[in-house]
């Protein structure tokens, strides 16, 4: 678990796409993250999807998880899209 700030080391795969309050938002879901971080709150961390830097917050769902953000200059990046799989590996906890 990755209750304090500090380095980690923490990979999955994963869909583009998750759907909040009925509608597909481009994010992707953190698998266990809840007992990873030890709060159902906002995470900052710092990682890579598919090799692409990444930093900010992992966002509640709603529902009992974690979702980063996938922005469209990040899709664009990646040249892919709501429904393609992602590789994540999250690198640090800031908060």
């Amino acid at each position: 678990m990755s209750a304090e700030p500090g380095p980690m080391d923490f990979t999955f795969t994963a869909p583009i796409g998750l759907t909040i309050k009925g509608e597909v938002w481009s994010c992707v879901e953190v698998p266990g993250s809840v007992e990873l971080f030890g709060t159902g709150k906002s995470v900052r961390v710092t990682g890579t999807v598919d090799d692409e830097a990444i930093a900010g917050a992992l966002m509640p769902t709603g529902s009992g998880g974690h979702m980063i953000s996938i922005s469209a200059a990040l899709r664009k990046r990646l040249r892919k899209g709501v429904g393609d799989e992602v590789s994540v590996h999250l690198t640090e906890r800031v908060t």
